[in-house]
């Protein structure tokens, strides 16, 4: 209930819109009772059993006393136009109530789609939302098909077995209490007795439904793991072929797509199990009553007329839709449960990286950036061992080092990707941490050997979060970076869009619009992750040449695997299985013959 509770939180931004739809749903429970309060005097019109009232009595909320007004208003109908007259009349009324009933009841549909509509849309924000500043630790461990189907599937499953149900959480129990109440006061004794046989149905319907919430939650996590396969099929489709690893994937997916079916098979099953179980309960309920109230009308104590009783029994029977209704929902609220944990669990992962309420404004960089004394650990074997590092502005430092040796996740810490594990990271003398964040990530460039890009125009991936943006400074970058030759030669030029991660362009045309991208920005602090190491030598060039570009005049961190390519540094820093192992200029290290020229003798021999 607690989790249900969250959920429903999302509702308050619309409370106005809830609270019409309360006030429309009581209108449409008033003219139905009020309907059902005209069945008593309509049958004694029609056995001929209409007593004829001449005073006038007091009108209350009560069946009694409504049902003596009707009788009242009837009798002077007959007594001053006659019988045909008064049948004549309760229809006219009768259709005047349905039709205020139904009005009532399309208007607290209406309101409610407002509050169902946009409660599910304010939740899809915030699951995306909260993806987006997760650190990137959270998703080492996740796949990307199963994050997916948390925003989508698990958030629509959420709007179709939670939300959908919203309003029988509002009208079915006002309903199901007004007509109790109005029951009560026409028989005391026969509803008694129904209060006291229900619990028996709503047990029986509890203990499906937490089994449903179960299995729900195992189909949820198996449609992810399909969502996990297609994404990662499609995306290493070139692989899969290469490897003629067709049949493999495809018996995996087969495989998963049977288990799906398998506990969704179940799942409908208990599900659909729902609406039939409740009609036979409904019904046997219904038989109880009939022979319970049965016998207090033929009964030598005679508590309620025939009259009375056939309409107690029609006004109960409204009683029944409401009820299932209740049950349906119960169970589809169970299945939507399942997904909201699912949800839940990504809203209440915690945020690792975390800014300080206080945090301070930076929009300069002025002296330097210190690694005093850094350790960092992705579980428990470090990746980075006490780390002492003093990088002056406008100096080129470049790491090198074997694969896996620290390199990318100490460039990572800079922006926060990931906090360190001990030791302090400090801009201008100051901790990182005590920045905010957006000002830190303001101060960088960051060009990374996978081109990130996306499904957009050249122009609108180079102004990539940036907002008024003029095309003459995106064309001066990309001049700058080496590509605006190539984009002037696309179909649209800068509105060209380059389809999905820019598979439309070369490794160095995807490469040097990232370049361009960073360049846009203006940053003081580059950061370049072996940004040349998957092209070839004439995109090499072309993207060196950009990159030497960048760098004039700037603070830059290269990491290179091709030490060709970084022999211009200030200080070259080799690490080796997370430790600075070396640190020098070119000409010094080669000199002091030790891990880096053995480095370099490796490649020039190649």
């Amino acid at each position: 209930m607690k989790k249900y509770g969250r959920v429903l939180n999302y509702i308050k931004p619309y409370w106005v819109f809830a609270a019409l739809n309360v006030l429309f749903n009581l209108l449409t429970i008033f003219f139905s009772l009020f309907t059902f309060a005209l069945l008593a005097p309509f049958l004694s019109l029609l056995f001929g059993n209409t007593e004829l009232i001449q005073d006038k009595p007091d009108l209350s909320f009560n069946s009694e006393a409504l049902i003596d007004y009707m009788n009242y208003i009837l009798s002077d109908i007959i007594q001053t136009q006659g019988e045909m007259q008064a049948l004549l009349t309760i229809c006219l009324v009768l259709m005047g109530t349905f039709l205020l009933r139904n009005l009532g009841r399309y208007m607290s549909m209406f309101f409610m789609a407002s509050v169902r509509i946009g409660s599910v849309r304010d939740i899809r924000n915030d699951v995306f939302k909260k993806i987006l500043v997760l650190p990137l630790s959270f998703f080492h461990t996740r796949k990307k098909g199963d994050i997916m189907a948390r925003v989508t599937t698990d958030v629509q499953e959420v709007e179709y077995s939670i939300m959908n149900y919203l309003e029988m959480i509002i009208r079915d129990p006002l309903t199901v209490i007004a007509y109790f109440v109005f029951l009560l006061s026409m028989s005391p004794r026969l509803t008694l007795f129904v209060i006291i046989i229900l619990p028996v149905t709503g047990y029986i319907i509890g203990r499906i439904g937490r089994s449903l919430r179960r299995q729900s939650k195992i189909g949820q996590t198996r449609l992810a793991g399909m969502l996990s396969t297609i994404e990662e099929s499609i995306g290493g489709l070139r692989i899969i072929k290469a490897f003629n690893a067709i049949n493999f994937m495809d018996n995996k997916f087969v495989r998963q797509n049977h288990s799906y079916a398998k506990i969704t098979l179940s799942i409908y099953r208990r599900r659909d199990l729902s609406s039939p179980l409740s009609e036979f309960l409904s019904s046997m309920v219904i038989i109880a009553v009939l022979w319970f109230g049965g016998g207090l009308v033929l009964g030598n104590n005679s508590t309620i007329s025939g009259e009375v009783f056939i309409t107690y029994i029609v006004i109960f029977s409204q009683i029944i839709p409401p009820a299932k209704s209740f049950a349906t929902g119960y169970y589809s609220i169970q299945k939507g449960m399942a997904s909201a944990d699912r949800i839940f669990e990504i809203l209440d992962a915690e945020e690792v990286i975390e800014e300080k309420p206080d945090a301070i404004s930076i929009k300069e960089f002025n002296t330097n950036v210190e690694y005093r004394n850094v350790t960092f650990h992705y579980e428990e074997e470090d990746v980075l061992k006490n780390i002492n590092l003093n990088i002056k502005k406008g100096k080129v430092i470049a790491l090198v080092g074997q694969s896996g040796g620290g390199k990318s996740t100490m460039v990572d810490l800079l922006p926060r990707f990931y906090d360190t594990c001990k030791g302090e990271i400090l801009i201008d003398g100051i901790n990182l941490k005590e920045y905010r964040i957006d000002d830190i990530r303001g101060l960088m460039g960051i060009v990374t050997q996978e081109s990130i890009l996306f499904n957009d125009t050249v122009f609108n991936n180079i102004a990539f979060g940036m907002l008024n943006v003029s095309e003459e400074e995106v064309m001066e970058a990309a001049r700058i970076a080496n590509a605006h030759e190539f984009i002037e030669k696309m179909p649209e030029g800068y509105q060209t869009n380059i389809g999905d991660r820019g598979t439309k362009l070369s490794g160095g045309q995807r490469q040097r619009l990232s370049i361009a991208r960073a360049i846009l920005r203006n940053p003081p602090i580059l950061i370049m992750d072996e940004a040349t190491s998957a092209l070839d030598t004439e995109s090499e060039r072309l993207v060196q040449d950009a990159l030497a570009k960048v760098m004039s005049h700037r603070t830059s961190i290269v990491i290179a695997h091709r030490l060709s390519t970084i022999k211009f540094a200030d200080e070259i820093i080799v690490l080796r299985k997370g430790k600075i192992v070396e640190r020098g200029n070119h000409d010094e290290l080669i000199k002091l013959d030790g891990v880096y020229r053995k480095l370099h003798g490796l490649q020039t021999f190649a």
